[in-house]
């Protein structure tokens, strides 16, 4: 099963949008509980992440009966240090996304946490493309 999510930058209205879908559809699939947990907080990190950094962003999401494969690809400023980036706390988000409560630095350390498999790949000045993959039982 395939799905696509348009993410416009900018647009906290929306966060979530994503993740509530998937997370909809994996309870209707029956999946475990605790696996969704982590899939849906993975998915929402990166969706505020394309919200609080880039211009736009699309999501696919790839769900078979072993896995769930998630890609998040932005048209953004993109990631100069992403090793930096993996650190809890840093953050190079705006005072303004601050103020609303978002960008503590927290997002891809726990995208990390909370999936399998995670893949980082970005080039300053154009994007940032982020895999996922979270196996479906153990």
């Amino acid at each position: 099963m395939e799905l696509k999510y348009e993410v416009e930058g900018g647009n906290f209205t929306i966060a979530g949008n994503a993740s509530s879908g998937v997370k909809k559809l994996l309870k209707q699939l029956n999946v475990d509980p605790k696996v969704i947990k982590r899939i849906v907080v993975a998915l929402y990190e990166g969706e505020v992440n394309v919200v609080a950094h880039a211009y736009k962003g699309i999501i696919y999401v790839d769900i078979n009966a072993e896995r769930i494969h998630i890609v998040i690809e932005d048209e953004g400023p993109g990631i100069p240090d992403i090793d930096l980036a993996m650190t809890v706390g840093y953050s190079t988000a705006s005072a303004k996304v601050r103020e609303m409560g978002f960008g503590a630095g927290m997002g891809l350390p726990n995208m990390k946490r909370n999936a399998d498999v995670l893949k980082v790949s970005s080039a300053v000045g154009k994007g940032t493309v982020v895999e996922l993959i979270t196996y479906l039982s153990n």
